[in-house]
C-alpha cells in the first residue's frame, strides 16, 4: 500500500501539473476537479501495476 502511495505521487504530480497546462482551469475548483480525475485513474493505474508486480514476485 505504502508504494502505491508513494509511486502515484511521484508519477501523478508531475503529470498532473503537465497535462494542466493544456487545459484552462479558471477556478480552484476546476483546478481541484481536474486533478482528482486525472489522479484518480492515475492511482488505479498504479495498483494495477504493483499489483501485477508482487503477484509475479511471488514465490
Amino acid at each position: 500500500m505504502q508504494v502505491t502511495f508513494v509511486t502515484t505521487i511521484v508519477v501523478g504530480a508531475p503529470l498532473v501539473a503537465a497535462l494542466s497546462l493544456t487545459r484552462e482551469l479558471p477556478t480552484w475548483s476546476a483546478r481541484a476537479g481536474f486533478a482528482i480525475r486525472v489522479g484518480a485513474v492515475v492511482w488505479f493505474l498504479v495498483a494495477v501495476a504493483v499489483y501485477l508486480y508482487a503477484r509475479s514476485q511471488q514465490t
